[in-house]
């Protein structure tokens, strides 16, 4: 006696089909917005280490290089890059190193993000995705 086969045989694998790239467009999505995320952190916080280290109290005060340097040696110890062509952060002091008590120290870190695996596709679009800090603190 022979069995009727269903009418509804392979459904499962067409969907999974047509499913799965809308699903590994989501999980890439998810992890690339995650390490953009990360990135504008560490940029956020090597710009506030650059300021505390601009404003503390020592003689004599560090010079604009030398803050530029403690931003970008943090930058570059913690940014989420995968050995890609990175760009190195742009760190700049506009009001200068040095000053007297209670005067402000304004420290900026601009990033350009390269995204990984869905750059290709959004870079049309977006554009380059710029990521900028910055910090302002008071000289001690």
């Amino acid at each position: 006696m022979r069995q009727r086969q269903s009418p509804q045989r392979g459904v499962a694998a067409v969907e999974f089909a047509l499913l799965l790239p809308i699903f590994l467009l989501v999980v890439f999505a998810i992890a690339e917005f995650s390490i953009l995320f990360y990135d504008k952190a560490v940029i956020t916080n090597a710009s506030r280490e650059a300021a505390r280290a601009g404003v503390v109290l020592k003689a004599p005060k560090p010079t604009v290089a030398q803050i530029q340097q403690v931003a970008l040696t943090y930058a570059q110890t913690y940014l989420i890059t995968f050995g890609g062509t990175s760009t190195t952060p742009t760190v700049t002091v506009p009001s200068g190193a040095g000053g007297n008590f209670g005067t402000p120290l304004t420290v900026t870190v601009s990033y350009t993000y390269n995204p990984l695996g869905l750059g290709p596709m959004l870079s049309p679009i977006t554009g380059p995705i710029v990521l900028t800090a910055t910090t302002v603190m008071s000289n001690e």
